[in-house]
């Protein structure tokens, strides 16, 4: 049956929550759903990659330039945007969309399903957010939480109609040999190097890689991080302080990170929180070494039949992962070949939408009887 949905989020330039709209968008439209989505921006041309990326996979994109504390008016435009359209699901992504999006689009008369990407704690501001959002989550159709730990804490929380849907990965890059990844990025051929991929924020645990790099067991290792966010300066002068700065390249955000990923000999999630990593799924498919901390919903995705897994906030638990895959190449190289065959079987595209159709035509049958 063919569905109209809307998607609606607040994106950044890149991230894990932006990849998974992007490819949930594209599949829906191409499986002939009528797929629309509202992206509400600080500027004109904000996150104009991951917009115009939607926009030539054929989903349509109405950006709603917002100074962010516009809250009524943002309120109105997306009312009237979901009143004009009137389609049978508004799917949010994200606590401001989840908040202001979610209420904008009952009040124009749509369903309303959510998908929790996870929390990130931080500040006292993001934490009012989210408990805004907490609170939101009960006056939904349907929240989708996006690994099982998650979901049991917001069953915890005696929300109506929670399901656990994994992310899907879906190979949006053609993924490159090492030697060419490592010229892109301007890296020496024949060093080891770590990569760490992922928005320099508190909860990515980015400091607690750049702390293993002081342990003795991996002191002549390189790192390379990817991204880019708040904790760059923070993390610049940690860096200094344990005098590890001329061992890392600091390359911004990179929108083909995920072609990229064979530049590096591990790549490593020292996270203090997670929901489902797109990076996670990304590096297992391209078949790279991984150390990643036993959070979320990381140990789902992978055992230590396919990656190292540490606890976190524990750098030198983080370096002997590494010294280990260093020392013993023949069994990381199993590691990752489980870890691909993983991700294939387990984490396609396909039966994730087919789960996403399935929830929006529940919660289209629970509001029909509620209103019949």
């Amino acid at each position: 049956m063919q569905q109209s949905i809307i998607h609606l989020v607040t994106p950044a330039e890149v991230g894990g929550l932006e990849s998974t709209v992007q490819v949930l968008a594209a599949g829906q439209h191409a499986r002939g759903h009528d797929v629309r989505v509202i992206a509400s921006i600080g500027a004109p041309n904000a996150a104009a990659a991951w917009i115009n990326g939607l926009r030539n996979l054929g989903v349509p994109v109405i950006p709603i330039v917002s100074s962010g504390r516009d809250y009524l008016g943002d309120w109105r435009r997306i009312r009237r945007e979901c009143a004009d359209y009137a389609p049978d699901v508004v799917h949010t992504h994200g606590y401001r969309a989840d908040v202001l999006g979610g209420g904008a689009a009952r009040a124009a008369g749509c369903r309303t399903v959510t998908t929790v990407h996870g929390f990130i704690g931080g500040d006292w501001k993001n934490r009012m957010y989210e408990r805004l959002q907490r609170h939101a989550f009960r006056h939904f159709d349907a929240v989708v939480a996006v690994s099982r730990r998650m979901g049991e804490q917001l069953s915890e929380r005696s929300l109506p109609q929670v399901h656990v849907v994994p992310n899907a990965f879906s190979s949006r890059h053609q993924i490159v040999a090492q030697d060419e990844a490592r010229a892109a990025l301007g890296l020496s051929p024949d060093e080891f190097r770590i990569g760490w991929v992922g928005r320099l924020s508190h909860e990515k645990g980015a400091d607690v890689m750049i702390q293993a790099l002081a342990d003795q067991s991996i002191s002549d290792v390189q790192l390379s991080i990817i991204g880019d966010g708040p904790e760059r300066k923070h993390l610049v002068r940690l860096a200094g302080s344990l005098g590890a700065e001329d061992r890392i390249a600091w390359h911004g955000v990179r929108y083909d990170a995920p072609a990229l990923l064979r530049a590096f000999d591990v790549l490593v999630l020292s996270s203090r929180t997670e929901g489902t990593p797109i990076v996670l799924l990304e590096t297992m498919a391209a078949g790279v070494p991984i150390v990643a901390t036993a959070v979320g919903g990381v140990p789902d995705v992978v055992s230590n039949e396919h990656a190292l897994l540490v606890e976190p906030e524990n750098p030198s638990a983080i370096a002997r992962a590494i010294d280990t895959i260093r020392r013993d190449g023949r069994a990381a190289q199993c590691r990752t070949w489980r870890a691909a065959q993983r991700v294939a079987r387990d984490y396609a595209v396909g039966p994730w939408i087919d789960q996403y159709e399935q929830i929006y035509e529940s919660a289209m049958r629970a509001r029909a009887r509620s209103v019949a």
